[in-house]
C-alpha cells in the first residue's frame, strides 16, 4: 500500500453544500440535489494522489536534514508557500525531513542551503483537474476579459454518475479559487443504456458511433433524438443495429454479434466489417455502421419540414403577398382554422419557452413534433388548400402559412439548427421583409440571431382549441379504421358521429373539414344518431364513431379477424381477473399498481362489450 496525500474537507464543504442549499445553484431534476447534499455532508477527507505516468504533478516537495529554522528564513516572505514536518513535530530537527507546498514550480532543487528538495512523484487525481475546468479555460488565474465575462456560466450539463466526482468538486474548488460558484444550474440528464440496460462503452461494442448516425440521417435526426430523450427519468434504453453496407439492412447488435469482426447480412447475404476488424481480410470488407432506430423520427422530421416548406414556397410564389407583416389586429374576423392556429402558436410557444427554461429538452422536443406534424401540416395545411385555390383568399392563407413556418422554425432551432437554417435562407430569398409582433426589426439573414417567438396571450382562445382537438382525435379515429380494413385512399365511406350532447354544437361547424380530411361523408353528427347497421365502431374524444364498411369488406374476413381479436382479449381478460383474485398480489402490491391493473381490466372489459356488439351485428348480417 502507497501512502496517498488527502485534502480536508471540514472547511471546503461547507460552502459548497450552502450554494445548494441557498439555491445560488440549482441542480435539475431537483431530486438529484440529495445526492449531491448527501455526499458532501459527510465531509470525508478527499484522496487526490494518483500514481500514474500522466497528470497535474502534486505540488509539493521534500527535504531531508533541514531545521525549522532554515525553513522559515528560506520560505516565510513567501505567502505562496507552506510546509509541515514529516514525521512527529516534537523538535526543530526532524530525522524524516519536511513537505513543502508551493504555487511555483520554480522552487528550486536547491533552495534550502543548497540541499536538495525532490518533488513528490504522484499526480493529482483526474477528477481534481477536471474540477478546474470552469475558471481554468477562461484564463484564471489571470484576470483575463474572458474569465471576468463569462464566469460564473450559467449551465452545466451532465450525467447523474458524476454528480459527486465532479459537479461537486467544480463547486468546492470553484467558490475556493475564485470565491464564485463555476454555474448557476446544473441539468443531469438520463444515463443511455443499450437494449439490455448495459452502459456503453467502447471496450464493449455496444455503442452508436454518433458520426455514422450524422453519415446516414444527418446532423439534425441525431440532435433531435438526443432531445426526445433527455427526459427526467434515471435511465434510457437505445437498441443497437449493425446497418449492412450493401442492402441497408438493419442487423439487431447483440451480447454474441457486437464484437465480431464480420458480420453476414442475412437479407443480402454479403459480409461487412465492424470496428473489431484487424486482419487484412476483413478490413477489406465494406464497413456496417452502428445505428439506432431512435434517431429515424428526426430523419423523417426533417423531410416533413422540407415538404411543408416547399409547399408553402410553391404558393407564396404565385400569391402577390404583400411585404411587410400580416394584419393581425382583428383575428376575431378571421377564418376558424386560422384563429385555431394563432391560438395553437401562441400556447404552443409558451409552453416550449417554458419547457426549455426548465430543462425539460424532451417536453419541448415532443411538443414541438406533434404540433409542427400533426397540427400545422396533416391539419391546417389541409384546411387551407380550398383557400388557396380562391383568388380572394389565397393571400390572407398564405400570410397564415407564413406565420405558422416561421413560428415553427425559430422554435424548433436550438434542437434542429441545420435544416431551419437552411429553410430560413430558402425563405429570405423572395419573403426576408417579413416581421411579426416580437421582432424588434427587420428579419435577420440568420436565424441565429432572430428574435425568440414571443405570441401575445390574447391569441389564445381555449374553447376553439378544445374544438378543434376534439375534430381531430375524430378525423385520427376515421383514419384508423380506413386503414384497418384496407380502405382505398380516395374511396369515401359514411360516418356517423355520436359525441355527447354538450359537444353537439361545437362539432357541426366541423363536419365539412372532417368530410374532407377523412375522406367521407357524414351521415349523421348528433348524439341521437342511428348508424347504419353493421357499422364498424370506435371511440374518441367521448364520441362514438361509426364507419359504414358494408361494402368495401369481407365480411367472413372481418368476422374472423373480430373473433381472434376477442378471443386473445379473452385471455387477457381472465389474466387480470386471476391477478386481481389473487390476495397475495392485491394485499402486498403497491396501491397504485393494483388501482392501475383494476382500470385496465375495466378498460379491456369495455373494448370486449364494444366488440362483441360488432360482430354480432355483422353475424347478423350474414344471414
Amino acid at each position: 500500500m502507497a501512502d496517498q496525500w488527502f485534502i480536508s474537507m471540514a472547511d471546503l464543504a461547507e460552502p459548497a453544500l450552502d450554494a445548494v442549499r441557498q439555491k445560488k445553484i440549482a441542480i435539475h431534476p431537483e431530486r438529484y440535489a440529495k445526492s449531491y447534499l448527501d455526499w458532501l455532508g459527510e465531509k470525508r477527507d478527499w484522496p487526490v494522489s494518483r500514481q500514474l505516468w500522466w497528470g497535474h504533478q502534486i505540488p509539493i516537495w521534500h527535504v531531508s536534514d533541514v531545521t525549522r529554522q532554515e525553513i522559515e528564513d528560506t520560505f516565510s516572505h513567501d505567502t505562496a508557500v507552506a510546509w509541515t514536518p514529516d514525521g512527529d513535530d516534537s523538535d526543530d530537527h526532524h530525522p524524516r525531513g519536511w513537505f513543502v507546498c508551493s504555487a511555483n514550480e520554480n522552487l528550486g532543487v536547491d533552495a534550502i542551503n543548497g540541499k536538495p528538495l525532490v518533488r513528490d512523484p504522484d499526480v493529482l487525481d483526474t477528477w481534481f483537474s477536471s474540477a478546474l475546468w470552469p475558471h481554468s479555460t477562461l484564463g484564471w488565474p489571470e484576470e483575463t476579459d474572458l474569465f471576468k465575462r463569462c464566469y460564473p456560466t450559467s449551465t452545466l450539463v451532465t450525467s447523474r454518475d458524476i454528480i459527486t466526482l465532479w459537479v461537486a468538486r467544480m463547486v468546492i474548488l470553484g467558490i475556493f479559487n475564485t470565491g464564485e460558484i463555476p454555474f448557476h444550474n446544473v441539468s443531469i440528464h438520463p444515463k443511455i443504456l443499450d437494449r439490455y440496460g448495459e452502459t456503453m462503452s467502447k471496450s464493449k461494442g455496444n455503442g452508436v458511433d454518433p458520426l455514422d448516425v450524422i453519415s446516414l440521417l444527418g446532423a439534425d435526426a441525431l440532435r433531435f433524438g438526443m432531445a426526445t430523450m433527455a427526459t427526467e427519468t434515471q435511465d434510457v434504453r437505445m437498441p443497437v443495429e449493425f446497418q449492412c453496407p450493401t442492402c441497408t439492412a438493419r442487423i439487431d447488435q447483440t451480447t454474441q454479434n457486437r464484437t465480431k469482426p464480420k458480420i453476414t447480412c442475412p437479407k443480402c447475404n454479403q459480409a461487412f466489417r465492424t470496428q473489431w476488424a484487424t486482419d487484412a481480410a476483413d478490413l477489406a470488407l465494406p464497413r456496417g455502421a452502428a445505428v439506432s432506430e431512435r434517431f429515424e423520427a428526426g430523419r423523417n422530421f426533417s423531410n416533413k419540414l422540407w415538404n411543408a416548406t416547399r409547399f408553402v414556397l410553391m404558393h407564396l410564389q404565385d400569391s402577390g403577398l404583400s411585404a411587410g407583416p400580416p394584419e393581425l389586429d382583428n383575428i376575431t374576423e378571421f377564418p376558424l382554422e386560422d384563429r385555431w392556429l394563432l391560438s395553437r402558436l401562441s400556447t404552443v410557444s409558451a409552453a416550449v419557452t417554458s419547457n426549455i427554461e426548465h430543462y425539460h429538452f424532451a417536453d419541448a422536443a415532443r411538443l414541438l413534433y406533434a404540433f409542427a406534424w400533426d397540427e400545422f401540416c396533416s391539419a391546417y395545411l389541409e384546411l387551407c388548400k380550398p383557400r388557396l385555390n380562391n383568388p380572394g383568399q389565397k393571400g390572407q392563407a398564405c400570410h397564415m402559412l407564413l406565420l405558422g413556418l416561421d413560428t415553427i422554425l425559430r422554435l424548433l432551432h436550438p434542437i434542429m439548427p441545420f435544416v431551419t437554417e437552411e429553410i430560413w435562407q430558402n425563405l429570405a430569398q423572395d419573403h426576408g421583409d417579413r416581421s411579426y409582433p416580437w421582432d424588434t426589426k427587420t428579419i435577420p439573414p440568420s436565424i441565429m440571431v432572430a428574435t425568440w417567438p414571443r405570441p401575445p396571450e390574447n391569441w389564445q382562445d381555449h374553447a376553439t382549441e378544445k374544438q378543434f382537438q376534439t375534430f381531430l382525435e375524430i378525423v385520427g379515429a376515421i383514419r384508423e379504421i380506413r386503414s384497418r380494413q384496407n380502405v382505398p385512399p380516395r374511396k369515401s365511406v359514411d360516418v356517423t358521429v355520436c359525441p355527447p350532447t354538450h359537444n353537439q354544437a361545437m362539432l357541426i361547424p366541423m363536419q365539412s373539414a372532417i368530410e374532407a380530411m377523412a375522406v367521407c361523408r357524414v351521415i349523421g353528427l348528433a348524439s341521437d344518431a342511428h348508424p347504419a347497421p353493421g357499422s364498424a365502431e370506435i371511440s374518441a374524444a367521448d364520441c362514438d364513431i361509426f364507419i359504414d364498411l358494408a361494402d368495401l369488406i369481407d365480411i367472413d374476413a372481418e368476422i374472423m379477424r373480430l373473433q381472434r381479436e376477442l378471443d386473445k382479449l379473452e385471455k387477457v381478460i381472465k389474466a387480470k381477473q386471476g391477478k386481481l383474485n389473487n390476495q397475495k398480489f392485491v394485499s402486498h402490491a403497491p396501491p397504485a399498481i393494483v388501482e392501475k391493473e383494476r382500470q385496465q381490466l375495466a378498460e379491456f372489459e369495455e373494448t370486449r362489450t364494444k366488440q362483441g356488439v360488432i360482430l354480432a351485428d355483422l353475424q347478423a348480417r350474414k344471414l
